[in-house]
């Protein structure tokens, strides 16, 4: 490799009045030297360029005459998570080819992409192609694609560690296996925020290339610094609960964004941006038309809007859910605040590199917690932080429904041998495991519809011509190019002004319980539902204060393993009097009253509270585990106590511990002398203690839907909710009971175990409570610790009013110290 190509690069740094970081040069030289790899560097360090550049040094290397060769074919794919990312980085490839001096022409390819500009790019490649898997995919759909993709040089996958934690990593995947074969001298490289499992990522993302150890993970040496300041209340509540705290602190958050440029206020679910907006216009009507809203159900006209108004420093203040979370470099950003815990280490400095988004520069972000316990959370994550802890992500593997989607593309485009096809999955990470009997019974479900469906003509999607597996019906070519994808959401209405102006998307479940003339709030606006007409709820403006927040499925995210083990280390220091965190220090009281009514649990100890109220009698365990797991442990303990004595229970749960309920007494000291809490027989417990067949049940309607069983309706006219559900379930039940090895079914169930329940996650709390000494006390009322556990209990059953009302009696009632 000539150095000079290297010093090409370094020049046009120069020219622009910048320097060349240590890790970007060492990517440019390994890229250069025909390596694969992975680039990881904090936010806002310059990632970008760390691989577009080498790209385009390659080519200059690679062809004298490079600065009068146009039209050369696609060289370079860039893939994207998210739409919103495709805007900075065809920016960023234009500003640096012009620069260069290349007559590169980059393109964007993405749901947005109009018919016309897809047909432009068939015909006449861009060099430089920004696109997300999706849209990759539908590309392979396309009749002729190996000549389209014959002359790419390389392949990157942005954020690579969101998208390997999901089925649209196992897309990119299968798409490398392809293009590695169509396109011989590909290189494969990622880019990644920091992650645990940073070898597993890179092996995850390269197959097979990654055995041929030509490959090299680039780090960058810039410490990211990370300021975290928890915004304190005036006062503490004793008896916390979730919800509430938030909204108290609503002043403060108020003079931090007008004593700053720009401020992004992060939420973890959309109901409660969708509130933290109106109640911020309420308290300061002077920042009216200063701020806006962003999450994914907003159309994406208004997000562009939001977006290009950050980009130009026009807004005080976004308030965004993670829709805002990767790599867009918003440089007006000076200020992050995140309401409510972060649950994960990773997430938190995601958000964090929002603010001081240049090198060097510190993230400073500000904690806003929705009930006292979580100021925890803030303890735990300046830990982290201090111990270089971050979250592992889990890579999906043997995801049958995405290959037999990719199995019908392959066969609507050109047609796949199978021979040939199973070798290149055999060496993707997902399906290294796929068995000849099982990448049959995938030809055989492709072709037939498997054993069950075999009477069935439209599940007969695939002929074999001479051995080829093609598509041949055009009804069914059509219906599966638009199926490809694997984000399959609840069912959604398009929600439009009666004038016609489309504002975004709401869950069906949430509009079907509104009543015409009643008002929710959307988009950051007050809307009166006029009607609902086919599959859009036409509104209009009101001008009522209340009205109903939109909830979306999936908005609770579960505390991550590593913050659950911070929050015990934190917890250990109160126990052991050597807390140093100003936090725990304002917690100080309501730790007092928890170790007066019960006990405060040190590192080597389980906690059990068990009390009568006029509810029941209360069984409360603190694991600190996280939701997720959380209620896999309920459910087993109801069920291996019920084994001992019959009785029934109602189950809570937060992310510090849980709750049985039962109107009888429950006999727990016998229950704990015979192991409950113990490890045997864990996974046939577990199946009997949960439903695993309704929840298996549940999680196969997404299969059903990204394998091509079921049809999800045409543009515009998507097919119902409760359609998809019956039509999923019929399925279920029939594999359920006929075909036990239908590979989607068995996928269903291990797909529960592994990412509801988190089943490995599950084992290690019980073996850590295993080796902790069992501390069982009888409080005479609830304690800090178990008073948000029941109030996430009633908040189920009660509006909010009612809700309020009920808890400030209840805290009256329990406050007598």
């Amino acid at each position: 490799m000539a150095p000079d190509i290297i010093k090409i690069g370094k020049d046009w740094f120069t020219s622009r009045g910048w320097k060349v970081f240590p890790f970007q040069q060492e990517a440019w030289k390994a890229y250069l030297n025909g390596q694969h790899g992975l680039v990881n560097a904090p936010t806002g360090s310059g990632k970008t360029y760390s691989l577009m550049v080498p790209c385009l040094l390659e080519f200059i290397r690679d062809h004298p005459n490079f600065a009068s060769q146009k039209n050369n074919g696609l060289q370079v794919i860039w893939i994207t998570p998210i739409r919103a990312l495709s805007k900075e980085i065809e920016l960023s490839g234009k500003r640096v080819i012009e620069g260069l001096g290349l007559p590169w022409k980059v393109g964007v390819r993405s749901g947005d992409t109009s018919v016309k500009e897809r047909a432009k790019q068939k015909e006449k490649p861009p060099e430089l192609l920004i696109t997300t898997p999706e849209s990759l995919h539908l590309l392979l759909a396309q009749k002729g694609y190996p000549e389209f993709f014959k002359n790419l040089r390389a392949i990157i996958a942005d954020e690579w560690h969101e998208l390997m934690g999901s089925k649209r990593g196992v897309q990119v995947e299968l798409a490398l296996s392809r293009l590695k074969t169509i396109s011989p001298h590909l290189k494969v490289w990622g880019i990644s925020a920091t992650i645990g499992n940073m070898d597993q990522a890179l092996e995850a993302l390269l197959g097979n290339y990654y055995h041929e150890k030509n490959y090299t993970i680039v780090r960058s040496a810039l410490e990211k610094k990370v300021e975290v300041v928890s915004l304190l209340p005036e006062t503490l509540e004793k008896l916390p609960w979730a919800g509430h705290l938030g909204i108290q602190l609503l002043q403060k958050v108020i003079d931090i964004v007008k004593s700053s440029t720009t401020t992004l206020i992060f939420t973890n679910t959309r109901s409660f941006a969708e509130i933290w907006y109106h109640r911020m216009l309420d308290k300061a009507p002077e920042l009216s038309g200063l701020i806006a809203m962003h999450h994914g159900s907003i159309s994406q006209e208004i997000r562009n809007w939001v977006e290009e108004q950050l980009h130009e420093g026009k807004l005080k203040a976004v308030v965004c859910t993670s829709s805002l979370d990767l790599g867009v470099d918003f440089r007006p950003v000076e200020t992050v605040i995140q309401v409510g815990g972060p649950k994960g280490v990773a997430r938190f400095l995601q958000r964090a590199g929002r603010s001081g988004h240049q090198p060097g520069a510190t993230s400073r972000i500000y904690f806003v917690p929705t009930h006292s316990l979580e100021l925890m959370e803030a303890a735990a994550i300046r830990e982290a932080i201090t111990r270089k802890i971050v979250e592992d992500r889990l890579p999906y593997i043997r995801s049958f429904d995405v290959l037999i989607q990719y199995l019908v593309t392959l066969a609507v485009s050109d047609g796949f041998y199978p021979d040939q096809i199973y070798a290149e999955i055999k060496n993707t990470f997902c399906y290294q495991s796929v068995s000849e009997d099982e990448w049959h019974w995938l030809l055989n479900f492709i072709t037939t519809g498997g054993d069950s469906l075999q009477a069935y003509d439209e599940y007969r999607k695939v002929i074999i011509l001479q051995g080829l597996y093609k598509v041949d019906n055009r009804m069914i070519a059509m219906r599966h190019r638009l199926s490809v994808g694997t984000i399959v959401g609840d069912s959604s209405l398009f929600v439009r002004f009666v004038s016609g102006k489309y504002l975004g998307t709401i869950e069906e479940y949430f509009i079907s319980r509104l009543n015409p003339g009643d008002v929710f709030w959307f988009a950051g606006r007050n809307l009166e539902l006029v009607r609902i007409k086919e599959m859009e709820a036409q509104v209009r403006k009101s001008n009522k204060k209340s009205g109903a927040v939109p909830s979306w499925q999936g908005g609770r995210m579960p505390l991550s393993s590593q913050m659950s083990e911070m929050i015990r280390v934190k917890l250990d220091e109160v126990v052991r009097g050597v807390e140093k965190d100003e936090e725990l220090i304002f917690l100080r009281p309501l730790f007092q009253l928890q170790k007066e009514r019960s006990h405060l649990p040190a590192k080597d100890e389980f906690l059990i509270e068990y009390f009568k109220s006029s509810e029941g009698y209360h069984v409360l365990m603190y694991p600190f585990e996280g939701r997720f797991v959380h209620e896999g442990i309920a459910a087993l303990m109801a069920y291996r106590i019920a084994q001992i004595q019959p009785i029934t229970f109602s189950i809570a749960m937060n992310d510090y511990g849980f709750e049985l309920l039962s109107d009888q007494p429950i006999p727990i000291e016998e229950a704990v002398e015979t192991n409950v809490l113990g490890t045997d027989d864990l996974l046939k417990d577990i199946q009997a203690s949960i439903n695993s067949t309704e929840m298996a049940r549940r999680k196969f309607r997404d299969i059903a839907a990204i394998s091509g069983l079921v049809f999800k309706g045409y543009p515009g006219k998507p097919v119902k909710d409760r359609h998809l559900q019956s039509s999923s379930q019929l399925f279920f039940n029939v594999f359920h009971d006929y075909e036990a090895h239908n590979l989607l079914l068995q996928q269903a169930f291990e797909e529960v175990m592994d990412f509801q329940l988190e089943e490995a996650r599950l084992r290690r709390a019980l073996e850590r409570i295993a080796h902790q000494k069992i501390i069982i006390t009888r409080p005479v009322m609830p304690t800090p610790f178990a008073f948000p556990i029941m109030v996430d209990r009633m908040r189920e059953k009660l509006t909010s009013e009612k809700l309020e009302d009920r808890i400030k009696r209840m805290a009256l009632q329990f406050d007598a110290d």
